[in-house]
């Protein structure tokens, strides 16, 4: 029992699962690309650049981001208060390996979705 529960604490801090699943949910990955084209952003301009994004999530994701230092939120002492939103040199390095990402899936999307459909589950 005891080998099975080190087991558990060594696959939770496994460092590629423990990032991706921090920035690899659905919109984490589209708010970088689009802070790394239009920063500094305000919160406002962010959401209308990312129309189907809810604000509930863009803050969510923001937050996320913000915490694991790929993202930095400055807010500055004004009346009406104003927040702006760019990334941090970390989050910086990760838009080249997002726009291969992007690069590699617009080349592979026929085949992949070909694939799908010739593996449908029988019904």
């Amino acid at each position: 029992m005891r080998k099975k529960e080190h087991l558990n604490s060594i696959i939770e801090i496994c460092p590629v699962r423990n990032v991706i699943a921090r920035f690899g949910n659905k919109w984490a990955l589209l708010v970088i690309l689009v802070l790394s084209e239009n920063e500094p952003i305000r919160y406002n301009e962010l959401g209308r650049k990312i129309p189907d994004i809810s604000s509930r999530i863009l803050a969510n994701t923001l937050r996320t981001l913000e915490a694991d230092g790929l993202v930095d939120r400055r807010a500055y002492n004004e009346v009406p208060p104003r927040v702006e939103y760019s990334l941090t040199d970390t989050g910086r390095s990760l838009v080249p390996i997002i726009i291969r990402l992007t690069e590699w899936a617009q080349a592979n999307m026929k085949t992949i979705i070909t694939h799908r459909t010739n593996h449908q589950p029988e019904g």
